[in-house]
């Protein structure tokens, strides 16, 4: 199918705008909340050029070739298991919470269990093996977590995902969003991501006779992804509101180190279960729900794959309170921390040449370029926060 491209954010100028958008039918599915009669069915496209080669700024292209470059250094698979959290509001305009729920509540203080329910069975009608469902830390907030899959399939769940969930959600007449920060002095919206590498069906990351049961493979693969957080870190956390989850005090992690038990850390590794060889993995704590999945998944396997390439050395685990250590402690153990401001995050991408390689030339100088934008235009505004503090004194 023909369209215009020029009109898609970030895709290419009006003068060379023909794209066309070319089914993936591994991905058709039933939509759950249409009528069965006269239904509707859904597919993912790639998106193609006039002369039907991949175009560069294709996000699906993006984590293809990530996954390709896995599979020539003889990874066949890269598992992702991403848990995405968010919130149900009264209405779109304004973060009315529909109760006073806490941690796993469930209770009549949780009044989305019901369309939280309905979500699930909808998206096990779509395919997306559920596997746990709950209320989350923040009042009104909520988490699924879908079985882990292939990356590139998983990618496409998260968009089902989030897109069914503000379908019920709105059923009800509900909103449900992603934002990541949506309430001051509560909990932000996370999206922990499991990741692991399999060779011919064996899990790359475990060895029986290291203490932490991690390959050198998964080291370095870890190790890499600790390097290049920071660079990355505009993927991952890609808007303005990102970096007001990002704090410390929350349980959202922005010292780069790893750790077993420790959330404070930006990567766990989930502790090793006897006969659970195949479930060695990392966890990454700081990405967020409202990012984009096929970018966010390809850099962070682009950069797991240039650890392992290159050999880097996993530093030791840190199994302290991260947020309890002074700057000048942090600073003497060499531990860095993520950008504060989604300003700060673009410019160190703008000079990373592992995110140039991962997105493309065309891809990576418009992100650059809409991001700064962004920043901009939130840089300038006059917030009621500063006219509150400062319009009275001054």
């Amino acid at each position: 199918m023909g369209f215009d491209g020029s009109s898609i954010t970030g895709f290419n100028a009006i003068e060379e705008s023909d794209m066309i958008a070319m089914p993936d039918a591994s991905t058709f599915a039933i939509l759950p909340w249409r009528p069965e009669a006269q239904g509707v069915g859904r597919m993912f496209c790639d998106v193609l050029t006039p002369e039907r080669a991949p175009y560069e700024g294709d996000p699906r292209h993006v984590l293809r070739r990530a996954l390709e470059r896995a599979r020539s250094m003889g990874y066949d698979t890269f598992n992702v298991g991403p848990e995405l959290e968010y919130f149900l509001f009264k209405d779109k305009n304004g973060t009315e919470v529909l109760d006073e729920g806490g941690y796993f509540d469930l209770t009549t203080l949780d009044a989305g269990s019901d369309v939280r329910r309905e979500t699930v069975i909808a998206l096990e009608q779509l395919g997306i093996h559920v596997e746990y469902s709950h209320h989350e830390v923040g009042p009104s907030q909520h988490e699924v977590d879908m079985r882990y899959a292939d990356a590139l399939k998983m990618a496409d769940d998260c968009m089902t995902y989030r897109i069914t969930v503000k379908e019920y959600a709105m059923k009800y007449g509900w909103h449900a969003t992603f934002m990541p920060k949506p309430l001051f002095g509560e909990n932000g919206s996370g999206m922990h991501t499991h990741m692991s590498l399999f060779r011919e069906g064996r899990n790359a990351f475990f060895d029986a006779d290291d203490p932490y049961f991690l390959s050198d493979t998964g080291k370095a693969f870890i190790a890499g992804q600790l390097k290049h957080a920071r660079e990355i870190s505009s993927i991952f956390a890609q808007w303005v509101n990102s970096y007001k989850r990002l704090v410390p005090g929350y349980e959202a992690p922005v010292y780069v180190a790893w750790s077993r038990r420790n959330r404070s850390a930006l990567v766990r590794v989930p502790l090793y279960h006897p006969g659970k060889e195949q479930a060695t993995r990392m966890e990454l704590r700081c990405p967020d729900p409202a990012c984009n999945p096929y970018l966010t998944f390809a850099a962070l396997l682009q950069a797991g794959l240039e650890g392992i390439e290159k050999g880097y050395e996993l530093p030791e685990p840190m199994e302290k309170n991260l947020y309890h250590l002074s700057p000048d402690e942090r600073k003497r153990l060499g531990i860095e921390q993520l950008p504060e401001t989604l300003g700060e995050a673009i410019e160190l991408t703008a000079e990373s040449e592992l995110v140039l390689r991962t997105l493309g030339e065309h891809m990576f100088n418009r992100f650059v370029e809409i991001k700064r934008q962004e920043w901009e235009d939130y840089r300038v505004q006059v917030t009621q926060w500063e006219l509150d503090r400062y319009l009275p004194v001054l």
